[in-house]
């Protein structure tokens, strides 16, 4: 990815070696919203299922667990516009490529927003931390991978992910990290499109098998917009180099569903799936690569997915 050199954001909330980023934090109330993207317009219809949540990556944890937690600590918010750091750390050249991808998904989504939504992005803040950290919903750590906090907006991750990602998974290289990037402000995306306390009803209304079901479809959404932002920056900043949407894709190859669970336990229980199959996160960030269009995204009521 051409990103050496390039602007970066300011939205950033450097926290790493801060010794207050190993406290916990209360756990927030926000709200899912998942979003139904009509085919014949630009218009979006918006359909409430669930809310109150941590949006994480790839730990196979059930987001859809942190429903209806309610806040009871009031978390302090740092200054939310700081560049990063200079702090002689190792992983500092990745801070600055983060900064770069946060700002290119800044300038897409905000063209997006006011030229197909007409409407206003409202730009989410990075948290980079090391070790552990708060936020307004729960208590944060380097295992949890990268998430998104609807109750404060903002993106949190641990830059030793990037290790993980190589190591651990086997999804390797700038882009690839790019993805997990996009992949979490996508769920921005789909909380600034409308938040409701109501979808809460339906936490009891279906099994968990269904609760599952329409996380899968929130997460392969998810993977579908960061694919619609790696077109429109493409297009935009000719940012790609070659082999960096093979890097994306062997990301989502390595942390899908049945991948995690056939290594983790020899075998694979799709009632139990979260996010998605390797073979579905690879579809969805590839449709949202090759459209470019957003109206092309309804993952829930898709069919085949």
């Amino acid at each position: 990815m051409k990103w050496k050199g390039r602007e970066g954001s300011g939205n950033i909330d450097d926290r790493r070696g801060d010794s207050s980023s190993s406290s916990s934090g209360g756990r927030g109330a926000g709200g899912l919203l998942l979003m139904l993207f009509s085919r014949a317009s630009w218009k979006i219809k918006l359909f409430m299922v669930a809310g109150g949540l941590i949006l994480v990556f790839v730990t196979g944890i059930n987001p859809l667990n942190f429903l209806g937690s309610g806040g009871d600590t009031a978390i302090s918010s740092p200054n939310e516009t700081t560049g990063v750091k200079t702090t002689g750390r190792s992983d500092d050249e990745m801070a600055q490529f983060i900064q770069v991808v946060l700002k290119d998904t800044e300038d897409v989504w905000e063209k997006v927003f006011r030229e197909q939504l007409n409407s206003t992005y409202k730009k989410p803040i990075m948290v980079m931390f090391s070790g552990s950290t708060s936020s307004a919903c729960g208590y944060a750590s380097a295992s949890t991978g990268p998430f998104y906090c609807p109750a404060d907006q903002k993106v949190y991750v641990d830059l030793s992910f990037y290790n993980e990602l190589v190591n651990k998974f086997g999804g390797g290289g700038d882009f690839a990290m790019a993805y997990v990037i996009a992949h979490e402000v996508g769920h921005h995306v789909q909380n600034l499109l409308g938040i409701s306390d109501k979808v809460h009803a339906a936490k009891g209304k279906v099994s968990e098998a269904e609760y599952n079901q329409l996380s899968v479809k929130l997460e392969l959404q998810a993977d579908f917009l960061a694919g619609v932002w790696a077109n429109k920056d493409q297009s935009m900043n000719n940012i790609l180099e070659e082999g960096d949407i093979q890097e994306a894709m062997n990301a989502a190859n390595a942390i899908g569903d049945d991948r995690l669970q056939k290594q983790a336990r020899g075998y694979a229980q799709p009632d139990s799936f979260t996010h998605g199959t390797s073979e579905q996160r690879m579809k969805w960030f590839m449709k949202g690569y090759k459209t470019g269009d957003i109206s092309q995204g309804d993952t829930f009521s898709a069919t085949d997915l």
